[in-house]
C-alpha cells in the first residue's frame, strides 16, 4: 500500500484518468500548432516589412478580438457543453491555418499588393484571436469537469507542463520548417497538426452543461466579473501576470535581436524562441517530484521578480549564449508562477462559473502576451530595442514590489487552506 502512493502514478494520480490523458494530448498539440504558426508569421511579417512595429501589429490583430470577445465568450460556454466547444474552436483555428496557408502560395501572392497580402495576415491572426476567446475558457471549464477537485494542484502542474511543451516544440519546429521547407510548408504542417486533435479531443466524453438556467446575458457576464474583483487573491494574481508579461515580454522582438543585435540564423531564431519553454519544461519536470506546497504566495512574487531580471539581462546582452539563457532563466521562473497562478483560479473558482472567470483571466493573459508584443514593437520603435526591453524589465520589478505590499492576501496564500475550504 505504501508503495502505491508513494510510486510516480501515486504520487499523480490525474494521470491515471484517461480523460485528461486525451485532454493533455490534445493541448498539447493544439498549443504546439498555433505556436508554430505565430512563430511563422513574426518571422513572415518581419521579412515582408523589415518593420519592428509590424510585429507589434501582429500581436494588436490578436489581442483586440481575444479581449472583446471574452466576456461574451465566458457567458456562452457556461451554458454550452465543453467539448462540442472545443471542437467548434478547433475546426475554426483549421480554418484559419488552412487561409494562411492560401496567402503563402507563389499564385496568390502574386496577385496581391505587399499592404494587402500583410493586411490580409492581419485578418487572418483577428479571426483566431475571436476563436481563442472561446477556446481558452472551454478548457479551463473541461479541466475542471475531468479532475477531481483535490488533483487540481497535481494536474494543473501537468496541463501546463503539456502548454510549455507544445510552446518550446512548436517554435523550435517552426525555424527548422523556415530554414529547411519554408513558410509554405510550415503553415499546412500547422493545419495537420490541428486536424489530428480531433482524435484525442473525441475520445472525451459529452459533459453535464452545469448552468442550467438561463438569464440576461449582461447579469451573466457581470456576476463573472464581480466574483473576480471581490476575490483579491485572484485578482492580485491575475494583475502581478499581466503587468509583468505586459513590460517584461520580449518575445515578439526576438526578430530585431536575431537579425540587428545577435546575428544569428532560422534555427538560431527557432532555438531562442522556444528558450522560455525549455526553461518552463525543466521545471515543471522539477515541479513533478518537489510539488509546490509551502509559501507559494511568495515563491510566486521571487519568481517574477527573477523572471524580470533575466529579462532585464537579456536586453543588453549582445552574446547568443548569454542570451539564450537569459530566456531560459526567464520561462524557469515563469513556469513557477503558471502553476501557483493556475492552481489559485481552480481553487477559488464556482463550477457554475468557471467559463466566466476564465473569460475574464483571458482578458489578463491576452492584455499580457497579445498587447504585450504590440507593446514592445512600439516602445522599440520609440526607444530602441534594447531600451524597451530594460525599461520593460525594470517596470516589471516595480509592480512586484508595488503588488507584494499592497496585496497582502496574495503574499500569505496557500494551497491547504483552499482545499479545506
Amino acid at each position: 500500500m505504501t508503495t502505491a502512493t508513494s510510486g510516480f502514478s501515486g504520487k499523480h494520480p490525474s494521470l491515471k484518468i484517461k480523460e485528461f490523458q486525451s485532454f493533455l494530448l490534445s493541448r498539447f498539440g493544439i498549443i504546439l500548432a498555433l505556436n508554430m504558426q505565430a512563430t511563422i508569421l513574426f518571422y513572415w511579417v518581419y521579412q515582408l516589412t523589415n518593420s519592428k512595429l509590424s510585429l507589434g501589429l501582429v500581436g494588436l490583430a490578436e489581442v483586440i478580438p481575444a479581449v472583446g470577445c471574452s466576456l461574451i465568450a465566458g457567458h456562452y460556454v457556461d451554458q454550452n457543453e465543453k467539448r462540442k466547444m472545443v471542437m467548434i474552436c478547433l475546426v475554426g483555428y483549421i480554418f484559419t491555418a488552412l487561409c494562411l496557408f492560401a496567402l503563402a502560395l507563389p499564385a496568390v501572392q502574386s496577385q496581391l499588393s505587399l499592404s494587402l497580402l500583410v493586411g490580409a495576415i492581419y485578418v487572418m491572426v483577428f479571426i483566431g484571436g475571436m476563436f481563442r476567446s472561446f477556446y481558452a475558457p472551454s478548457m479551463f471549464s473541461l479541466f475542471g469537469m475531468i479532475v477531481p477537485r483535490e488533483q487540481y494542484a497535481n494536474a494543473t502542474s501537468w496541463s501546463s507542463m503539456a502548454w510549455q511543451l507544445g510552446a518550446v516544440i512548436g517554435p523550435l519546429i517552426a525555424g527548422i520548417f523556415i530554414a529547411f521547407f519554408g513558410i509554405k510548408i510550415g503553415l499546412l504542417a500547422v493545419a495537420l497538426v490541428l486536424i489530428l486533435m480531433f482524435i484525442p479531443v473525441s475520445s472525451i466524453a459529452v459533459k453535464p452543461i452545469l448552468k442550467k438556467e438561463k438569464e440576461p446575458i449582461l447579469t451573466s457576464i457581470s456576476e463573472g466579473l464581480k466574483f473576480v474583483l471581490r476575490t483579491p487573491t485572484l485578482l492580485a494574481a491575475q494583475l502581478l501576470d499581466m503587468f509583468s508579461v505586459l513590460f517584461g515580454g520580449a518575445v515578439a522582438l526576438l526578430p530585431v535581436y536575431q537579425k540587428e543585435i545577435l546575428h544569428v540564423d532560422e534555427v538560431g531564431f527557432g532555438l531562442l524562441r522556444s528558450a522560455p519553454g525549455l526553461g518552463a519544461i525543466l521545471t515543471l519536470g522539477l515541479l513533478a517530484f518537489l510539488p509546490l506546497k509551502n509559501k507559494p504566495g511568495r515563491k510566486l512574487f521571487l519568481c517574477v521578480a527573477g523572471f524580470a531580471i533575466s529579462i532585464i539581462i537579456f536586453g543588453i546582452s549582445t552574446n547568443f549564449y548569454l542570451s539564450f539563457a537569459m530566456l531560459l532563466l526567464s520561462g524557469m521562473f515563469d513556469a513557477v508562477s503558471v502553476v501557483i497562478r493556475s492552481t489559485i483560479l481552480q481553487l477559488v473558482t464556482p463550477d457554475a462559473m468557471r467559463g466566466r472567470v476564465s473569460a475574464v483571466n483571458t482578458i489578463f493573459v491576452s492584455s499580457s502576451n497579445e498587447f504585450g508584443d504590440f507593446e514592445s514593437g512600439v516602445m522599440a520603435n520609440w526607444l530602441g530595442t534594447v531600451r524597451a526591453v530594460v525599461v520593460g524589465g525594470c517596470l516589471t520589478l516595480g509592480v512586484v514590489a508595488f503588488t507584494f505590499f499592497k496585496v497582502p492576501q496574495l503574499r500569505n496564500f496557500t494551497f491547504e487552506d483552499k482545499k479545506e475550504e
